[in-house]
């Protein structure tokens, strides 16, 4: 019968501690530069260093004549080039004109007048202005747009009660799910 080796019971199969690799060491790129001019005082305990730029400026480039074209100022045959796109359709249309105060007070009293016959729409076509335009400078007072919030949802549940049974039960799932958004 063989004797097992001690040596093979008492050896370590993992190591001991974490392998780490030494810090980098990078060189001085002002020092180390094939260029440089290095000027010590030791007086003062100050270093200069100059190293002169990689490319030699150009004669024919400078502020009052640059060579770039990204410098140059517009030259009159470049004010008439053609534009980029807007980045919004709704640019293309013109702004609308400023409304005069008379306009102004005259939406407002067809407005209160009578709500039902000059409606946000109506009066947004014969002003030539938008329905939100109008229903900023001519807010209904609170209790009539109370009113007509009941007058809208009753007519709405007539149409909701010709609804079959089957699209009642989609919008009444489709309303829960939204509780829960």
């Amino acid at each position: 019968m063989l004797k097992p080796r001690l040596s093979l019971w008492f050896t370590r199969s993992y190591a001991t501690r974490i392998a780490e690799k030494p810090a980098a060491r990078f060189p001085d790129p002002l020092l180390n530069a094939p260029n440089v001019a290095v000027k010590t005082l030791k007086d003062e305990n100050l270093t200069f260093i100059h190293r002169p730029p990689p490319t030699a400026p150009s004669p024919h480039s400078t502020t009052l004549a640059p060579a770039s074209p990204l410098l140059k100022s517009p030259t009159p045959s470049n004010k008439h080039a053609p534009m980029p796109p807007f980045l919004r359709p709704s640019a293309y249309n013109a702004a609308p004109l400023r409304m005069s105060d008379k306009d102004i007070e005259q939406l407002r009293k067809l407005r209160l007048s009578n709500p039902e016959k000059h409606s946000r729409a109506k009066l947004a076509k014969l002003f030539k202005c938008t329905p939100n335009f109008v229903s900023k400078i001519a807010a209904l007072p609170r209790p009539k747009r109370k009113e007509f919030a009941r007058k809208m949802e009753a007519e709405h549940d007539t149409v909701r009660e010709q609804w079959g049974e089957k699209k009642a039960t989609f919008v009444a799932i489709k309303q829960k799910r939204r509780e829960f958004w």
